[in-house]
């Protein structure tokens, strides 16, 4: 496997990652990048590239973002967060793997990314629901700006720095796995 497969792997992932705390704004981030030509995008995904998209892409980020601090909307978003999470994770995945075999791209981009995607999203929604126990949804607030923030940072350090991006996407799964671990002792 050569280094360029290794980066657009890193990517992939990190970008899968960014898509479990918001699912549009990664996706943006990959429309913009790619529209401007700091990122080669799968031949087949060449549309990611077009104004179009990058329309569609800020316009569903914006409303994603600003949805998500309205409250009753968080807590529904986050229902259908998780699956959405796992497509848009998976896609973005599929768009970043050139040059490989059908077989692989897909395969890694269901576990990889799909399943981080996935993974992130239960945690996020799942600190959501313990917010708004918690806190009567009073905190919703700070948890939506730190998803926001870490979707942002992780995109943008995954298409500029992928090695850091797989790094922070490692992290933060690191951080989810010994949040489950304290609640389930607690």
């Amino acid at each position: 496997m050569n280094s360029e497969t290794l980066i657009s792997i890193f990517l992939g992932i990190g970008l899968a990652a960014s898509v479990g705390f918001r699912v549009f704004l990664p996706l943006f981030v990959l429309s913009l990048a790619a529209y401007f030509d700091v990122l080669d995008v799968n031949e087949k995904w060449q549309w990611l590239a077009s104004i179009p998209a990058l329309i569609t892409f800020g316009v569903a980020m914006l409303f994603e973002v600003f949805a998500y601090y309205i409250p009753f909307i968080d807590n529904l978003l986050d229902t259908i967060a998780v699956p959405l999470a796992a497509i848009a994770g998976t896609a973005v995945m599929v768009s970043t793997l050139v040059d490989l075999d059908p077989l692989f791209t897909w395969s890694l981009a269901i576990i990889a990314g799909g399943g981080t995607a996935a993974a992130i999203s239960s945690s996020t929604s799942a600190t959501r629901a313990v917010s708004t126990a918690t806190t009567v949804g009073i905190g919703n607030p700070i948890v939506s700006t730190v998803e926001t923030g870490a979707a942002a940072t992780l995109s943008i350090v995954s298409v500029f720095i992928p090695i850091i991006g797989i790094l922070l996407t490692i992290f933060v799964l690191f951080i989810i796995i010994r949040f489950y671990r304290k609640i389930k002792k607690g």
